[in-house]
């Protein structure tokens, strides 16, 4: 029987050869890009720079009337104006230094730690300066919003976090800035995805600058956005990932029947995400690890020291050998969870069946997830128009969901010897989750994870549908 996954894969190729373009990306083409010439393309005029240092420690846009320079009247915009937010904290020790070296290449008021300066404090006041001078017909701080492009140093978490706040300017109906990579983080899948690699590389210093030549001239392409409403009869005991936030506007599909019964009160959270939501195994020690992590911090020196402690930890929950055990949080998703989804061009929600082995379910927007796998596969034609599957892209406003059966069916999906459990492509999901025997459900958004107590009489609803509007990703090859 043919294999529904095709050989020939543009994806798998490039998931597989990150370590390679780390090593292509730090080589000699960084070192012959002229410094001086990088910071001339890259580098705003300094009363500019200033103003929005002042807008956002102030925080306040309308402070540039006091505090700002006069405006250089033949100050001249640059042929890409960028800023970069990076998290310190990640890659290990590099982070630190990182900083440092961005800011020698650049300017220091265009490098933002997130440490000290949050996306949404950038967007409003940083930005806001911005259209606050352009406002009073200055044209060079004009041109600069409109050509202004974002890099962001660290982990697929963080590019999303900087991604959130960015889509704000979306709402408002201003210009968003395309937003480039540098790979800090452990799994760096978004990086992968947009040809940013998937690791930090060894020759940093020089590879940095090729970085940020390549986002100054880089293509401009789309990423879907996934928002995420939840609400839940429990409300103490969840510790919420940043990406979710407690909202008033709990606005779930009421044209679907449900199951269990509808408490009295609930409490309601949402959020976006740009990779995938899960539920199940893989969150379950996804979980675990992060507070393996926190506890003990020094384990977690760098990717690799990650990656391994991260395999280790997955050994350790039991779910290689779940046929032998009777713990009932070990048992499939079929259980506790009941999936719904629209389909393209479709009003009409349709009950999807969750197979009974499969004990994590996963919803890609992504062709990279763990690292750069591609577990839904290069599926030939003819499997895809028997299941009535489209190629999948980043912005075709459908998500690829997927089941995991247990650690083994995981690993062998993990290392593209078969393609994991297709369950549906959709446009809009709904998951409805009760307890029983179960007392929590683990979940995770771009690898964030959470575990959410269960009720054994109200269910708990998760709804997923595509954001109105894309994000800009800039392509690194």
């Amino acid at each position: 029987m043919d294999s529904p996954t095709s050989p020939e894969s543009g994806v798998r190729v490039a998931a597989r050869s990150s370590m390679i373009d780390s090593f292509r990306s730090c080589g000699l083409r960084g070192m012959r890009i002229d410094k001086e010439e990088l910071r001339r393309r890259l580098v705003m005029p300094k009363y500019i720079r200033i103003a929005i240092r002042n807008s956002i420690r102030f925080k306040d846009p309308n402070s540039v009337d006091e505090s700002q320079p006069a405006a250089d009247e033949n100050a001249e915009p640059p042929e890409a104006p960028m800023v970069v937010f990076i998290n310190s904290r990640s890659g290990g020790r590099h982070g630190p230094e990182l900083k440092v070296r961005l800011r020698q290449l650049i300017a220091e008021e265009q490098v933002f730690d997130l440490q000290d300066v949050k996306p949404h404090e950038f967007v409003s006041y940083g930005l806001g300066c911005l259209d606050k001078l352009a406002s009073l017909g200055d044209q060079c701080a004009k041109e600069i919003r409109e050509k202004l492009r974002v890099v962001v140093a660290g982990g697929d978490g963080t590019v999303g976090w900087v991604l959130g706040g960015l889509g704000d300017l979306n709402r408002q109906h201003k210009p968003v800035p395309p937003v480039g990579i540098i790979p800090l983080g452990t799994g760096n899948d978004l990086s992968r995805s947009f040809g940013w690699g998937g690791s930090f590389p060894f020759a940093w210093k020089s590879a940095v600058k090729r970085t940020l030549d390549r986002a100054s001239t880089g293509q401009v392409c789309r990423l879907d956005s996934w928002h995420v409403v939840m609400s839940t009869p429990m409300e103490e005991g969840i510790k919420l990932p940043y990406s979710l936030k407690t909202t008033e506007d709990c606005a779930l599909d009421e044209g679907l029947e449900y199951e269990g019964q509808l408490p009295e009160k609930s409490s309601c959270f949402g959020g976006v995400f740009y990779n995938y939501f899960s539920i199940g195994m893989d969150a379950q020690v996804a979980y675990g690890f992060h507070h393996l992590r926190d506890e003990k911090p020094y384990l977690a020196s760098g990717p690799i020291a990650n990656k391994l402690i991260y395999s280790g930890y997955t050994c350790s929950q039991g779910w290689f050998f779940t046929p032998c055990t009777s713990d009932p949080s070990l048992r499939g998703l079929k259980n506790i969870l009941r999936i719904h989804v629209k389909k393209v061009n479709c009003t009409e929600w349709e009950k999807v069946p969750v197979p009974s082995s499969v004990r994590a379910i996963v919803a890609l927007n992504l062709h990279n997830y763990a690292s750069g796998r591609n577990p839904w596969g290069n599926l030939k034609p003819d499997y895809l128009e028997k299941r009535g599957f489209v190629e999948a892209h980043v912005d075709d406003g459908l998500l690829e969901i997927f089941g995991l059966k247990q650690a083994w069916h995981a690993s062998f999906v993990m290392v593209e010897l078969i393609s994991a459990k297709h369950i549906a492509q959709a446009a809009a999901v709904r998951l409805e989750i009760r307890g029983g025997e179960w007392n929590n459900a683990y979940m995770q958004m771009d690898g964030e994870p959470w575990k959410q107590p269960l009720s054994k009489d109200y269910s708990t609803f998760v709804e997923i549908k595509r954001v109105p509007f894309c994000s800009s990703m800039i392509r690194g090859e």
